[in-house]
């Protein structure tokens, strides 16, 4: 069991944000495979996958999105692979959504006799709770929190695999959600951009982690 959890820390501390990448390195299919699966197979509030990852190849509309993505250059430059995550929008996220009424149905096959309760107690969640019916902003920035997760998933089983990776929120969201729109990489009436996350293999050096004590983050209440 120590050896576990030596071995956990140690990805954790090893992990670090890529700065640059090798372009003659690839990420084979076989292990980017498996940190798309880390992905998908990620947990999310009620189960309703609000997300999608959409791997963009075209070296011409990563060139037409690099103006307002001042946060990939880098990666741009030389990634093996920039996935974009998407986050389904607030139409598709509210509780009488034909998106939910699918994944309810479909997906999760949820008993008919008690679907109405649990519409009913995500509605509340909605506009009681967390108070997200709000507004339309405050429905997207939670769907986006929830895209969070595989994000960090998918980066932790990078490091893992001993592959380098950068998550990236540095781009104009609205600017590069219309050039994805305009090329017709997603609906926009179902999806638009919440982060990116480039992966491959480092040419350049990097600093040495840094972060607070345990003692300073952490506290028991009793």
């Amino acid at each position: 069991m120590k050896d576990i959890n030596r071995y956990i820390e140690d990805i954790f501390k090893n992990r670090y944000t890529c700065k640059g990448y090798d372009p003659d390195k690839k990420v084979s299919d076989e292990d980017f495979h498996t940190i798309l699966e880390a992905g998908r197979l990620s947990p999310s509030s009620l189960g309703y996958e609000p997300w999608k990852f959409v791997l963009i190849r075209n070296k011409e509309l990563l060139e037409e999105l690099r103006p307002y993505s001042w946060g990939a250059h880098r990666a741009f430059d030389g990634a093996s692979h920039i996935v974009f995550i998407l986050a389904r929008v607030p139409e598709d996220m509210k509780p009488d959504s034909e998106y939910l009424y699918y994944i309810q149905n479909d997906i999760q096959n949820f008993p008919p006799d008690l679907l109405k309760d649990r519409v009913e107690k995500y509605r509340k969640f909605q506009d009681v709770d967390f108070k997200l019916s709000e507004s339309d902003r405050a429905l997207f920035d939670w769907t986006c929190k929830q895209t969070y997760i595989p994000f960090t998933n998918m980066l932790t089983v990078a490091a893992m695999l001993g592959i380098d990776s950068t998550p990236i929120e540095g781009f104009e969201q609205d600017k590069v959600h219309e050039i994805l729109v305009e090329h017709e990489v997603y609906d926009p009436k179902h999806f638009k951009i919440a982060n990116m996350i480039a992966f491959g293999y480092t040419n350049t050096d990097h600093r040495v982690k840094t972060r607070r004590s345990m003692e300073e983050v952490f506290e028991v209440f009793e």
